[in-house]
Parts: structure tokens; C-alpha cells; sequence
């Protein structure tokens, strides 16, 4: 069977989606299990991934448990990655949480903040 000719946001996409349905499926670690899957970036060689990922929670006990979760199982998400995408090599992966999912939460506040102001 020919291997897929990869573009890196194709695999970036795929990466994304099969990563979503590895945490929902296969990982059963709790710290986990509230986690979303907000973007993948791949370099151009397709040896690396990056998977950027969100929280529910704000608090830093809880950033610190889920990162340390996504770190145990990344050994099982490649070896997963590996067995779903038609791919040569699979990209070594790593785990980091979008800052721009706080940084939004955190406009917001201070536009709340600031229309509480203009109303008194």
C-alpha cells in the first residue's frame, strides 16, 4: 500500500482528530479526561508535532496534574498515531497548553471589568 504524500497542516489536521479520539478512547488516566485538543503544528519535515491542548479549569494544580497525564501517555498516543496514519514515521510529539484560550478568558474580565466601571 503506497504511503499518503503528507502536507504538514494535512497531518496537523489528522494528528488533531486522532488525537481527540486516543484521549476519549484509549487513555483512562483521570487527569486527562477534561482536556480539548485546540491545534497541532507540525514542522515542515514532518518530524515534530506539537499538540496544543485547553482546560476547563483555571487553576495551576490542575494545568500541572493534566500536563503531567499527557506526558505519561504520549508514549501510547504515538505508538497510536503510528498504527492510524498511513505515515512513514511517526512525528515525535509533545504536549503544550494554549495560551490563548487564557489570554481571552482574561479579556474578557477586564471588558466585563471595564463596562462594570462605565455603568456606575
Amino acid at each position: 500500500m503506497p504511503n499518503k504524500r503528507y502536507r504538514p497542516e494535512r497531518l496537523a489536521q489528522e494528528i488533531q482528530r486522532e488525537v481527540d479520539d486516543i484521549l476519549l478512547k484509549r487513555v483512562r488516566d483521570p487527569r486527562v479526561q477534561d482536556i480539548t485538543i485546540t491545534g497541532v503544528d507540525v514542522t515542515g519535515d514532518l518530524q515534530q508535532a506539537t499538540i496544543y491542548y485547553s482546560l476547563l479549569s483555571d487553576k495551576a494544580s490542575d494545568g500541572e496534574k493534566a500536563q503531567a497525564g499527557l506526558d505519561k501517555a504520549t508514549g501510547l498516543i504515538r505508538k497510536e498515531l503510528g498504527a492510524r496514519l498511513n505515515i512513514f514515521k511517526t512525528p515525535a510529539i509533545k504536549f503544550e497548553r494554549d495560551p490563548s484560550i487564557q489570554y481571552g478568558n482574561r479579556i474578557d474580565e477586564l471588558l466585563k471589568k471595564l463596562h462594570q466601571e462605565n455603568q456606575l
